[in-house]
């Protein structure tokens, strides 16, 4: 099934403002920057995918989306994730995907063996002309990291607090065969100190994942400027 992967991303002078404290600044910045480039890198080399939609008005995130051959679409409004995931939807109906992976660019840990896994072929309702929701929660239970929809339009993004009911409930409104998958390397999402402090305790394990993020946290790894954000 043509699927492909939709990346809303905030400009970086923006993102990450519920770090507060945990984080000043300049680092902010620098963070929110290595984990999008970690995950542009871990969508690129999953082979289930056939495209991947970057949705963003920041200019270097731009620039290394089309290096990578990704489809650039401009968020001029910045109207938030639910609206950005939104016009990715629409340019993958253009191009005329059969589905879409939302994903968040704050899984910098994301394993693209998970995510072929998660696009491995399944009962997903194709079958019988019924949509399909597969929702991926983040380590809370409430809230969406990942969103796969068949066809892209099954429902309505509906990201922010409490996501995972919300999209629970719109699939139930629009008769879609729905389930809810956990794989590891996307359950964790990182907007507070706590989520930052648990992504330090996995990075300190992980010597594959998360190059650049693990640069800027000061954990080791190399960031190649090819493919970074």
């Amino acid at each position: 099934m043509r699927t492909a992967a939709i990346l809303p991303v905030k400009r970086f002078t923006a993102a990450k403002q519920r770090l507060g404290a945990s984080v000043a600044d300049p680092l902010r910045a620098d963070l929110a920057r290595a984990m999008v480039g970690d995950v542009l890198s871990a969508l690129h080399r999953c082979a289930a995918l056939e495209r991947v939609i970057v949705v963003t008005n920041e200019a270097s995130v731009a620039a290394a989306a089309r290096y990578l051959g990704a489809t650039v679409v401009p968020d001029t409004a910045e109207d938030g994730q639910s609206a950005a995931v939104a016009l990715g939807i629409a340019e993958a109906l253009r191009e005329g995907f059969a589905r879409v992976l939302c994903i968040p660019g704050d899984c910098p840990a994301l394993d693209p063996a998970e995510i072929q896994d998660l696009l491995a072929d399944r009962d997903d309702g194709a079958a019988a002309d019924r949509p399909a929701v597969v929702i991926v929660p983040d380590r809370h239970g409430t809230g969406t990291n990942g969103l796969l929809l068949a066809p892209p339009a099954a429902i309505a993004p509906s990201f922010g607090p409490g996501s995972c009911e919300r999209h629970l409930e719109l699939a139930r409104a629009a008769d879609a065969s729905c389930r809810l998958e956990r794989p590891t390397s996307l359950l964790l999402d990182i907007d507070t100190g706590d989520d930052l402090a648990e992504l330090r305790e996995r990075l300190r394990h992980e010597h594959e994942r998360a190059p650049r993020t693990r640069a800027v946290l000061g954990l080791g790894g190399a960031r190649r400027r090819s493919d970074a954000a």
